[in-house]
């Protein structure tokens, strides 16, 4: 935000606030439908559908969404594959990136107000754990998902708690600001310590792996290297800054190994990052970080996956840092200071449909051409 509005900006804003929730009231609320993506069956594939309008509890707000990206979870939703089959219970309205509008308050809501433009953490956790009461809640034992556990956002509204509402600023549009809950995973993953003039390794070009690289651009970085098996997404990695790419498909493991070496005045990267999952990517990852380096683990195997303990991270003496999700809110206030300093992932968001495109926007994960893939009501 850019400081305190002027008096008459604050009666425009009045204004505006009171025809949005006027609206919500004599259009929305007149037919108590919405439309919404619906994992209707135990089976591959989603439905549009009409589906009762939310209404809040004391705690909550509902939040007319202006964007909602898909990743990789709402692809296995729709794909039903083995870890859908046993997580996902239909019907489910899926989706969990997002950002929109508030439009109704519960009772007891006073820390938004209606008209205020918001993001979402997409991890409710529960406040009562150890984790949740040691500053970790990011790893709460009882956490429960959007788009997963409970209703989710791929709707023209969705209930929210008020305590995982992140206000944004207008200043970022709808087709970034919904983007903000993978891009923080990117963040926690790269800035786990400090990447300043250190040289970073990414495998792994997905959304989350490009937006980590962005993050290390800005971050400062001193050398980028990038892999992937896909040269469109290694043509987005350059757009981003990365200086150097690999194809992993193309090109041997001892050759990229040597090309890293290369780079990196034979000493390996100081920092890998492994977005991937992929077996091979993972232990280039540990086979190119220098003695004393780090590597983050983001990316999920499908399977267990063996490692040469000894020679690959003991007698290296490197550390290791699992990452899932979020700091609560740690990493939202830090990606907020990131786009302050100039963070650019336009060039991540490579598809902007309308909601009753899904099944085009699920051809387009599937087939790895895009990037980022958004929805918008």
């Amino acid at each position: 935000m850019t400081g305190r509005p002027s008096l008459p900006a604050l009666g425009i804003q009045v204004k505006r606030v009171a025809r949005l929730t006027l609206l919500w009231d004599n259009e929305t609320r007149k037919s108590h439908i919405m439309k919404a993506l619906v994992k209707t069956a135990p089976a591959p594939g989603l439905t549009l559908q009409p589906m009762p309008d939310p209404r809040p509890g004391p705690a909550e707000v509902v939040v007319r969404v202006k964007a909602t990206s898909l990743c990789g979870t709402d692809a296995h939703i729709y794909n039903w594959d083995a870890w859908a089959q046993g997580r996902i219970r239909p019907p489910r309205i899926i989706g969990h990136e997002m950002c929109g509008e508030v439009v109704e308050l519960g009772a007891n809501v006073t820390s938004v107000a209606p008209g205020d433009y918001v993001a979402a953490e997409s991890h409710f956790t529960c406040g009562r754990c150890f984790q949740c009461r040691t500053g970790q809640a990011h790893v709460c034992k009882n956490y429960r998902i959007l788009g997963i556990d409970v209703d989710g956002s791929c709707a023209e509204a969705v209930v929210l708690p008020v305590r995982v509402l992140w206000k944004t600023s207008r200043d970022i549009p709808p087709e970034l600001a919904c983007v903000q809950e993978p891009l923080g995973n990117a963040v926690h993953a790269a800035l786990a310590e400090d990447l300043t003039g250190h040289s970073v390794l990414i495998t792994g070009c997905g959304p989350t792996g490009l937006f980590a690289a962005a993050v290390a651009r800005v971050a400062g970085a001193s050398v980028i290297i990038a892999s992937d098996i896909s040269d469109y997404r290694l043509a987005l990695a350059k757009q981003l800054g990365v200086d150097h790419t690999l194809n992993a498909k193309t090109d041997s493991a001892d050759s990229m190994a040597s090309a890293i070496l290369d780079v990196t005045n034979g000493e390996g990267v100081d920092a890998a990052l492994e977005m991937s999952g992929d077996p091979a990517a993972l232990h280039q990852a540990f086979r190119s970080v220098k003695n004393g380096g780090r590597v983050t683990l983001f990316g999920i195997p499908t399977g267990q996956v063996s490692f040469d303990l000894p020679n690959e991270i003991i007698f290296k003496g490197i550390r290791v840092y699992g990452v899932t999700g979020r700091r609560l809110f740690d990493t939202w206030y830090r990606l907020a200071g990131l786009f302050k300093a100039g963070l650019d992932i336009r060039p991540v968001v490579t598809h902007t449909l309308p909601m009753a495109e899904f099944a085009r926007g699920f051809e387009l994960i599937n087939s790895g051409r895009c990037g980022k893939v958004v929805l918008t009501p």
